[in-house]
């Protein structure tokens, strides 16, 4: 087994992190980052895109002849990471001895680390693995103020650590298409980027509600019962169910009659007695 540890910082520092553990070529071309390699024990790619102090992205595509596992230090300005694993599997921990977590292809989670303790990811050998980052900081000062509180209120906690797996959305998976297609470069391609990224965040923010809908599962399967008998008997004709309506409206007319004439003969009979 492998083992490669980073150390965060710029986006420069992680490059230069990735090469120094990797190896192979790195290219800078203006906010955009891709570092190639091909040794005997990993081949592939990284690539990344930096937004200012907003949001950072990263895809990982890369196969690995050995088991690897890849330390990561926490980050000073707690970012909320939010993944998306195209192929294969990417397994997590909170530390060494952590409880491990995975995601798996067309799965997202998200993840906040503002502990000390490192994140742990795990990676199979032999095994074609494609997974793409976005993190978003939420201990600097941005312009996207509200935005970035929103997501610092969903998906942080007091006790430091925060992971969420998610289930297969395939709408973040066609965001994620789009972002391949972009034929653009320069101004166009970087606004276009990060239009993309900013639609996967409010599509990971509205999963992530709505799940918290799961606990009321039992009261929706009832639902759905009713509404099933509702649908059976809609496939009835309309006499059919209007006859014995109209049968029990005219029965009901008719006592409601006998009453009110009952009622006046003794009220009448009454008054010739008195």
């Amino acid at each position: 087994m492998k083992k490669l540890y980073i150390n965060t910082g710029g986006f420069d520092a992680v490059f230069n992190n990735f090469k120094d553990s990797f190896g192979g070529k790195l290219i800078i071309s203006a906010n955009e980052y891709k570092l190639t390699f091909k040794s005997r024990w990993a081949k592939g790619s990284i690539t990344g895109v930096r937004f200012e102090k907003e949001m950072t992205y990263l895809n990982f595509d890369f196969t690995f002849n050995e088991d690897v596992n890849l330390s990561i230090e926490s980050n000073p300005f707690t970012p909320v990471f939010f993944v998306y694993c195209e192929k294969g599997n990417v397994q997590h921990s909170f530390g060494a001895n952590g409880n491990v977590k995975g995601l798996n292809k067309n799965q997202s989670g998200i993840m906040c680390n503002s502990s000390t303790i490192n994140s742990v990811l795990y990676f199979d050998s032999h095994k074609h693995i494609q997974f793409s980052l976005i993190g978003m900081p939420t201990a600097v000062n941005n312009e996207e103020t509200d935005f970035v509180s929103q997501i610092k209120k969903t998906f942080t906690n007091e006790s430091g650590n925060y992971i969420y797996i998610g289930t297969e959305n395939h709408k973040i998976e066609q965001k994620f298409e789009e972002l391949k297609t972009i034929a653009k470069k320069g101004t166009v391609r970087y606004l276009m980027m990060r239009n993309i990224l900013r639609e996967v965040l409010q599509l990971e923010i509205a999963q992530h509600s709505y799940n918290y809908l799961s606990t009321f599962n039992p009261i929706l399967h009832f639902a759905s019962r009713q509404i099933n008998e509702i649908k059976k008997l809609s496939t009835l004709s309309v006499s059919t169910v209007t006859m014995p309506l109209q049968m029990i409206r005219r029965s009901l007319q008719s006592r409601t009659l006998k009453q009110k004439y009952q009622l006046e003969l003794k009220s009448y009979n009454q008054k010739l007695a008195s």
